[in-house]
């Protein structure tokens, strides 16, 4: 699987149905793709599309048109058209995601949240718990906290337990949304550590860094992300 995400000519408008259905384009002409091992890094200013482009990647927002090629399974899958069904797949079997915010469930521990991806995916709930707890350890989570409802925790602590979450499998893809966000300095090594970990398993990242020291340490490329950019209709 030496190139497990191609991106092709894609295109993305959201459209304001309370303004009289205006269409504002957000990026077109949208290709890229990631190398196994390889981390690349979408780099632009503030609302220049880039976490659009990895919500499209993952399936959470549709295009407009274009292709986004992953192998799944024993075929090639367009998550561009894809059904719902293969898109849920896709994401289980192929694709790992550190968004900037945790969807915590009301209850359910920390150590739960992390080892959930893994018992979806039909390991040991023993042996995921036993992997996220040392994932925590990793992070400098203290062990109290690990019994606890992610909920209750700070920006910090949520994040961590995030990043612990989305790094827990061994996805050929891995997206990274301002996974260092609200980390001290100490915690932002673990992360780098961390991804260069990831890219040496050959796991293929695509990722928005905008700390700089991160980008420059975790970053074999950057993608720029204005090269997409279009002009509003509404302008």
């Amino acid at each position: 699987m030496p190139t497990p995400l191609v991106v092709s000519d894609v295109a993305k408008s959201f459209t304001m149905h309370l303004r009289d259905g205006i269409r504002l384009p957000v990026v077109a002409n949208v290709s890229f793709s990631i190398k196994a091992g390889e981390c690349a890094v979408l780099g632009g200013p503030s609302g220049a599309g880039k976490s659009s482009i990895l919500k499209m990647v993952y399936g959470n927002y549709a295009v407009d048109r274009g292709q986004i090629i992953v192998p799944y399974g024993d075929r090639l899958v367009d998550l561009a058209s894809a059904d719902p069904r293969t898109v849920l797949g896709v994401r289980r079997d192929m694709i790992g995601y550190v968004s900037q915010f945790l969807r915590t469930v009301p209850r359910v521990s920390a150590l739960d949240v992390v080892a959930e991806p893994l018992v979806a995916r039909g390991i040991d709930r023993t042996e995921a718990r036993d992997k996220a707890a040392a994932l925590l350890a990793g992070l400098n989570l203290p062990e109290r906290l690990w019994s606890l409802p992610p909920a209750t925790f700070s920006g910090g602590e949520q994040q961590r337990v995030n990043i612990a979450r989305g790094f827990i499998t061994d996805h050929p893809i891995l997206l990274l949304d301002e996974p260092t966000a609200s980390l001290d300095a100490k915690n932002r090594e673990v992360v780098v550590s961390m991804i260069r970990s990831k890219k040496e398993a050959g796991i293929a990242m695509l990722g928005i860094f905008h700390d700089e020291d991160v980008r420059e340490a975790v970053a074999d490329r950057i993608i720029d992300v204005t090269a997409f950019a279009v002009q509003s209709e509404a302008a």
